[in-house]
């Protein structure tokens, strides 16, 4: 099964590490799910895990972007003209579209409801049931 994961998702699965962005990303480290992602994607992840406000050991966040990189999919997504409230947010759309994979957040909010946008609760739903 193919994710992007926004951001908030990995920040949240280390700051709490019962929740279900942890779950979501067990499910990731344990190779259940294949993550796509593209360079801008990677950028944020990294900028964003090295903040610190989080107080994360960037060795270890490190690892997990990293883990990230080796075993997911790379890709170059084909540009959306729609208009986000949080432009930055795009790129988690646009990637997820172009791989036809899940995008899972915690904001849902900032995107278009679709069946593409769904949060950790709802993604491990799909996930328990496709087993």
């Amino acid at each position: 099964m193919k994710a992007v994961l926004d951001t908030n998702i990995l920040v949240s699965a280390l700051l709490s590490p019962s929740g279900n962005p942890a779950k979501v990303l067990d499910h990731v480290l344990n190779g259940n799910i294949t993550i796509c992602f593209d360079s801008r994607i990677i950028a944020e992840n990294q900028d964003v895990l090295r903040r610190p406000k989080f107080g994360f050991e960037w060795k270890a966040a490190r690892q997990v972007v990293d883990y990230i990189v080796r075993t997911g999919i790379s890709i170059v997504p084909e540009p959306i003209s729609d208009v986000f409230e949080d432009e930055d947010d795009k790129k988690f759309y646009e990637v997820a579209q172009s791989a036809g994979a899940y995008l899972v957040t915690g904001n849902i909010k900032h995107f278009p409801r679709g069946p593409v946008v769904i949060s950790p609760q709802e993604f491990l739903s799909i996930l328990e049931s496709s087993r």
